[in-house]
């Protein structure tokens, strides 16, 4: 705000106070130029810059404190204007104040998901948000890029401009030095000060000083997120399936039991589930218990001389020496059975011996199905 103290036409007493606390340039008069006679008082505080300008070009940049517009300040103004005015004329100019304080928790933010190519997950499409701090360090270049003729120019006015400016130069980084979204939580800090020295230049453009830079999340895609707590439960599972199973289940019989709507419904719902898992836990259980043992019920048999137990492809015992044979065949349903089988559990075949062919009493093999005399059915 400025405190004019006018004889109708001169400025006398030249201040600004930002009341707002978002003001970057303030300018007086805020249209045109005003009159201002040698020997006005400019009042310029810490944290303040202004800067004149005359016949539309920057005459001086004052610095903190009080300053007597005389031909000790403007000695160039001076020869020029006051001459024809015995030193006491007035001149047309207007003056910018600059705002040089650091403005805080400035955000910045994607508007529309960027695209990353993960090496875990492929495309994937990021959002990010972060803040940052900045402050002007030249203001004449601030006003003659970006401020230009307004009255006044704002932080809010900028801040999209920076934004996009930011959102831009993270799209080049994380295409450089990320790997994988899996990353993302050990390497915020390393990524802000990445950006940090990228962006620099591009504030610096403007006589802006970009003074801390903040990533505060980077998020993929509600799907990729998914996929990632899949993982981390597993992890934490230690990879085993079947507990993992177990704590699918478990996790379907809380929600069903807890599910409102329907009581009934929700109630049958949860003795379905009940049921499932009573179901599924002895199988895991007992894969468990195969797995502890070495496997051994799975892919291992008896040796049929010593019965020790074989690896399932060996071809010799290696404690006797005996061949391994291979499995034999019901001959009534082809189903396979253990050696030492005496019937088959399929269709009852009693299986070694002899039987009498049907029609002319041929002893035949018990595996046999047809005499080979007569080629009638051997039976019982």
């Amino acid at each position: 705000m400025a405190v004019n103290r006018m004889n109708k036409v001169f400025l006398e007493v030249i201040e600004w106070f930002d009341e707002t606390g978002l003001e970057l340039v303030h300018r007086i008069p805020p249209e045109g130029s005003a009159e201002i006679k040698f020997g006005s008082q400019l009042v310029v505080r810490e944290s303040q810059r202004a800067v004149f300008f005359s016949d539309g070009k920057a005459a001086d940049v004052f610095g903190p404190g009080r300053h007597t517009l005389s031909s000790n300040n403007l000695p160039v103004l001076t020869r020029i204007l006051s001459l024809p005015w015995g030193g006491t004329s007035p001149f047309r100019c207007e003056v910018c104040f600059v705002n040089m304080k650091t403005f805080t928790e400035m955000r910045w933010g994607t508007k529309e998901p960027v695209a990353f190519r993960d090496a875990e997950f492929g495309m994937v499409r990021l959002r990010a948000f972060g803040n940052y701090n900045f402050r002007v360090t030249e203001p004449l270049r601030l006003i003659n890029n970006l401020a230009g003729t307004q009255g006044v120019y704002t932080v809010v006015q900028i801040e999209e401009f920076l934004r996009d400016i930011t959102v831009a130069r993270l799209n080049d980084l994380l295409g450089d030095t990320l790997r994988t979204v899996l990353e993302l939580p050990q390497t915020y800090d390393d990524l802000a000060l990445a950006m940090k020295e990228r962006i620099s230049a591009d504030f610096g453009k403007f006589g802006l000083e970009l003074a801390d830079f903040y990533i505060n999340s980077v998020t993929p895609p509600p799907e990729v997120q998914r996929v990632i707590d899949e993982k981390g439960s597993l992890n934490l599972l230690g990879a085993d399936m079947d507990r993992y199973l177990q704590f699918k289940a478990a996790q379907s019989m809380e929600k069903a039991a807890s599910s409102g709507g329907d009581g009934g419904a929700a109630q049958g719902m949860g003795i379905g589930v009940g049921a499932g898992l009573g179901m599924m836990i002895p199988g895991m259980v007992m894969g468990a218990g195969a797995r502890a043992q070495g496997g051994a019920a799975l892919s291992s048999r008896e040796c049929p001389s010593c019965r020790r137990l074989m690896p399932a492809d060996a071809g010799f015992c290696s404690e006797c020496g005996a061949r391994m044979a291979a499995g034999r065949r019901c001959p009534g349903c082809e189903r396979e059975l253990p050696l030492d089988a005496a019937f088959c559990p399929a269709c009852g075949l009693r299986l070694g011996g002899t039987r009498k062919c049907m029609k002319c009493g041929q002893e035949e093999p018990s595996d046999a199905r047809f005499c080979r005399k007569c080629g009638a059915p051997v039976g019982d």
